[in-house]
């Protein structure tokens, strides 16, 4: 009995010496990673406070753009830098937004570049589909007013998505760039709720196409190389009235543009030639 008594104190002493070396060995093993933590932090902070991570010219950014259309100096001129800097005191998400308030830029973001220190400046610019032209007079003019346009009509452009874009500012940071073509008179907040839609299917047309006046809210009016296309209020009809107007490209060689005074789309189902001699109306689909 006594030796059972022995064995169980021995048995207990040994238990004891085994969780005080565990105890042990666990507080070295934490010591040691806080010590390994602590240094790598240490040797992390004098390598990022080096002289090396300096933004110290534009030459050290590299900039990305989707559609090419600014050139990568005038980029980098409108970044709001100082130099040199360290690159860690710079705030790329700040120099992203501020880059998407230029009217030129639809997309931006910016990151820092460890090897070599640098940033990369990732934009995609707004392309300009037409030229805007604004009547000063705050009222749409009517049908038989669609061939003048206000001389003192403000100008500027738009891009697909609806999207106004100052022409100074355009041309100021474009300046070879050509200007669209197309070209947009009356006024936006008019024109603006349908404008993808009926820039999309003018892109689509056939038959070129040389502006859309939409003065007159009751009767879109487009200049075409047929000559004036009367398409009536904006409607889902657009797209079928485009195509309509795709199948009358060779007219043409049946009439003289000079003889068309205009053509009626209004009813795409019944399209009309209004000539200029003796007030005569041509049934395209059935003449």
């Amino acid at each position: 009995m006594a030796d059972l008594v022995s064995l169980s104190r021995a048995d207990l002493a040994q238990r004891r010496k085994r969780l005080r070396r565990k105890q042990q060995m666990k507080i070295i093993q934490a010591i040691w990673r806080t010590f390994a933590i602590s240094t790598l932090a240490g040797c992390l902070l004098w390598v990022a406070t080096q002289p090396i991570w300096v933004l110290n010219a534009p030459n050290q950014i590299v900039v990305k753009s989707g559609n090419e259309l600014l050139p990568e100096e005038t980029v980098k001129s409108l970044l709001v830098l100082s130099y040199p800097q360290s690159l860690w005191r710079i705030q790329p998400s700040a120099i992203a937004e501020s880059l998407k308030r230029q009217p030129t830029i639809a997309q931006a973001s910016v990151s820092r570049r460890l090897f070599p220190p640098g940033l990369i400046v990732d934009i995609t610019e707004r392309v300009p589909v037409a030229i805007v032209q604004t009547p000063t007079g705050g009222k749409s003019e009517g049908v038989n007013k669609s061939e003048g346009v206000n001389k003192q009509a403000s100008v500027g452009l738009i891009d697909a998505n609806g999207v106004l874009i100052p022409l100074d500012k355009y041309t100021s940071l474009n300046p070879t760039r050509k200007l669209p073509n197309l070209k947009v008179i009356g006024l936006p907040e008019q024109y603006l709720p349908y404008w993808t839609q009926l820039y999309l299917s003018v892109n689509q047309s056939l038959v070129k196409i040389q502006e859309i006046n939409c003065q007159d809210p009751t009767n879109l009016i487009l200049k075409t190389e047929l000559g004036n296309v009367y398409l009536g209020p904006p409607s889902p009809q657009l797209s079928e009235q485009i195509k309509i107007l795709a199948q009358m490209r060779h007219l043409s060689s049946k009439l003289n543009s000079s003889q068309i005074e205009y053509i009626d789309l209004q009813n795409p189902e019944a399209p009309l030639v209004q000539l200029n001699q003796k007030n005569q109306k041509i049934n395209v689909r059935n003449p």
